[in-house]
């Protein structure tokens, strides 16, 4: 008989529980996060593209010989030793619910040639980083598509 009254009290403490870790999820969500940490990381020596998927098209081998360089006033560099393109670059607060999580990093992009090049030009989320190694994903508000980049530190 004693057991048959402990479930209720378990119960209740199982969902206050439950309900303590919502509240708290919820708490962290309006708060935007710090780009300096991604900066910083990013300006740190020559980056290269160990994977790019286009909509589900495997496109890494366009990259392949690119060191890419996260300069200062926000200029990015791609070179292969031949050939140099500019573009440009830059890590934002993104709070304003135009997708999800609202409260993410916008890595963003942008190259005006070549073609394969513009294919980076988004506003990326970030999926994880570390020191050495930088995932992001971009899903098309226009055809719905998901582009996926893995920058890797030379």
């Amino acid at each position: 008989m004693k057991t048959l009254r402990l479930i209720p009290l378990l119960a209740a403490l199982f969902m206050l529980n439950v309900a303590s870790m919502c509240s708290s999820d919820d708490d962290n969500s309006n708060s935007s996060q710090n780009p300096t940490p991604v900066i910083n990381t990013v300006n740190n020596g020559t980056w290269r593209i160990t994977f790019f998927e286009d909509s589900g098209n495997n496109e890494t081998n366009h990259f392949t010989g690119y060191n890419f360089t996260f300069g200062s006033g926000n200029v990015l560099t791609a070179t292969n030793g031949t050939n140099t393109y500019t573009g440009t670059w830059s890590v934002t607060s993104d709070d304003s619910g135009d997708d999800s999580p609202s409260n993410d990093l916008d890595f963003n992009i942008a190259f005006s040639a070549p073609a394969d090049f513009t294919d980076l030009t988004e506003d990326w989320n970030i999926i994880t980083y570390t020191s050495t190694k930088i995932q992001l994903v971009h899903v098309s508000g226009g055809n719905g598509g998901t582009d996926y980049v893995t920058f890797e530190k030379n």
